[in-house]
Formats: structure tokens, C-alpha cells, sequence
């Protein structure tokens, strides 16, 4: 792929070429830094955002739908909420809730790493995935409680409890450092995931096909995408087809049509003011700082600030109307 511009922030869909599996490959780069620098995490917490970042982006690929896919985990340790949603034209935001005392206290007495997140950073809790295709459409949901150390384990179980797939899924998120970048380093996501076809698809090089030439190749699939390097998955200048190549040459590999990824939050104005106008009068007094009603975006940060004539005025329009 020498000469061909390395793409960044995408789902890229593949396909083996017996039909064995099929998969997704993510890379994020902007849409996560974006994501997790919007707050002032600390740094294992943006590290857990990033990861569901990746593992929203694999299943948005992976479910059909048309409008908002979200994921939101709660639990009863140091980080009690953490919630990522992606739209099907690729736009993602996100933001984590988390108690900075319970945190401390945890990472004075526990060695940080990603690999056993889930217990020590969540606890109790659960995994839901919501998907909303609009006001005429009933919502779909489905949970399960937060089993396994990581993330991706985590994933894997909803996917086999709630989805009834059968799928292996690798995610990882980092800073990594940054040449263009003057304060040295950027946030960093990615992730691949295979899912086990239906044995109606396979083709076997050999000729007829049997169940055990079946599941033989999807264990080749698992055991591929577990070569993978946390380094090939988050490198920008790696080109996807020759990861996936790389990866999957023994059975062959074919690369579909990828699809972009971008940090956009759905607030605006608008949106604000028609929530405010669903709280009393007096509740909104509560939420003034100095002279102006002030309302934060958890997702983004970005601050909508009403002076008192502009109150008025939401409060006129809303009861005319």
C-alpha cells in the first residue's frame, strides 16, 4: 500500500474469503482524543471511555440499525457511569462519572493497568446497549451484568448472552506520542472483532465441506486475530488492508468499503431550552452562576449561558405555544 494515504477514524469491514467470519477492524484517532480530553480525566478513566469508544464502534458495525447506538456501563466502584454513543452516519461522544476520592484510594493500594479495569474501576454493575431509531420506532435493549476483568471481556458476554452471536474481539486505547502534535502525545484507540459466520456460507479449498473444516477455520480466525499487536492497532501509518492482510493471508481476506468516524455532540441551544422550560421557575434560579442560568454539556463541556431577559422570553414562547 506504499503511496496510499493511511485512513484514520474508521470502521473498516472484512470478510474471510472461505465465509468462515466476517469482522470489523476500528481506528480511532481524533474522534477519541476529542472524546476524552474534553474533561479532565484521569488518565485510567479516559482510558476505560476510550475503550468503550472502540467497543461501541465494532458493535455499531456489527448491528443494523438506523440512528443511535449507545452503551452505558454503571457500577458501584471509583467510576459509576460511563456512556459512549455513536450515530449511524459515524458522529461519537461520550463522558464518564467518577468519584476522584474512591479513585485515589484505589490507586494508592492497586497497580494501574488495563487488565483487570472492570473490577477495580466499575465493580458491580452492568452492560447495556440501547439502540434508537427514532420517535415511531420502540427502542431496543439489552443487558447483562459486568462479567469479566476487562472491557472486552465484558463485551464478548453481552455478545453471546444478548446478541447470540459467537464473536472474538480484541480492544485497546493508549497515548501514544505525537510528532505533530506540541504537547507530545494524543489518545489513541483500536480494535478488531470477528464473527462466526453461519456454516451455510463456508467454502472449503478442499471441496466439500464438513462441520469440522467449518469450526477448524473459525478457530484459525480467533487464533489470527490473537496475533494481533496492541502496536499494529494503534498505529497510524499502518495501512488496515495490510493488517487485515497480515493477519489473515493463510485463508484470505477481503476489505469492504470503510466508514468515518468524527467527535460530534448533539447539544445545541435549542435543545437546552426546551429543557429548561420542562423544570419549574423556581428550580431554575438554582442554576444560575452570577447572573446568568448556566447549563454544562456533560458530553462535550461546552457551557449554554441564558442572561434573566432571555429566561423570560423561553418561559413566554413556551407558555403562548
Amino acid at each position: 500500500m506504499t503511496g496510499m494515504t493511511v485512513p484514520d477514524n474508521i470502521l473498516q469491514p472484512f470478510q474471510l474469503e472461505n465465509h468462515a467470519a466476517q469482522g470489523r477492524l476500528v481506528r480511532l484517532g481524533d474522534a477519541m482524543h476529542c472524546v476524552l480530553t474534553a474533561h479532565d480525566y484521569p488518565a485510567e478513566v479516559a482510558r476505560l471511555l476510550g475503550e468503550v469508544q472502540v467497543i461501541a464502534s465494532l458493535m455499531s458495525g456489527t448491528l443494523k440499525f438506523d440512528g443511535v447506538l449507545s452503551i452505558q456501563l454503571k457500577g458501584e466502584g471509583p467510576v459509576s457511569m460511563v456512556l459512549v454513543d455513536v450515530t449511524t452516519d459515524g458522529d461519537m461522544r461520550g463522558y464518564a462519572r467518577f468519584d476522584s476520592k474512591k479513585l485515589e484510594a484505589i490507586s494508592q493500594h492497586e497497580a494501574n493497568g488495563p487488565q483487570q479495569d472492570v473490577p477495580r474501576l466499575l465493580g458491580n454493575g452492568y452492560f447495556a446497549l440501547t439502540v434508537d431509531q427514532g420517535p415511531d420506532t420502540q427502542p431496543y435493549q439489552g443487558v447483562v451484568s459486568l462479567e469479566g476483568a476487562t472491557l472486552a471481556e465484558c463485551a464478548h458476554s453481552y455478545l453471546r448472552q444478548s446478541a447470540q452471536l459467537e464473536a472474538a474481539l480484541k480492544v485497546v486505547v493508549s497515548q501514544v506520542d505525537d510528532e505533530d502534535d506540541e504537547k507530545g502525545s494524543t489518545w489513541r484507540g483500536g480494535g478488531i472483532m470477528v464473527q462466526k459466520s453461519a456454516f451455510s456460507g463456508f467454502q472449503s479449498i478442499d471441496g466439500e465441506a464438513s462441520d469440522a473444516d467449518f469450526e477448524d477455520a473459525w478457530r484459525r480466525a480467533v487464533i489470527f486475530l490473537g496475533s494481533s499487536t496492541n502496536d499494529e492497532l494503534l498505529d497510524p501509518s499502518l495501512h488496515p488492508h495490510d493488517f487485515l492482510f497480515r493477519l489473515f493471508s493463510e485463508d484470505g481476506v477481503r476489505a469492504f468499503d470503510p466508514s468515518p468516524f468524527a467527535m460530534k455532540c448533539r447539544c445545541s441551544a435549542d435543545r437546552v431550552q426546551n429543557v429548561l422550560v420542562s423544570f419549574p421557575r423556581e428550580e431554575i434560579e438554582s442554576m444560575k452562576i452570577g447572573e446568568d442560568v448556566v447549563v454544562t454539556c456533560e458530553f462535550c463541556n461546552v457551557d449554554y449561558r441564558f442572561d434573566a431577559d432571555h429566561i423570560n422570553t423561553i418561559f413566554k414562547e413556551s407558555a403562548s405555544g
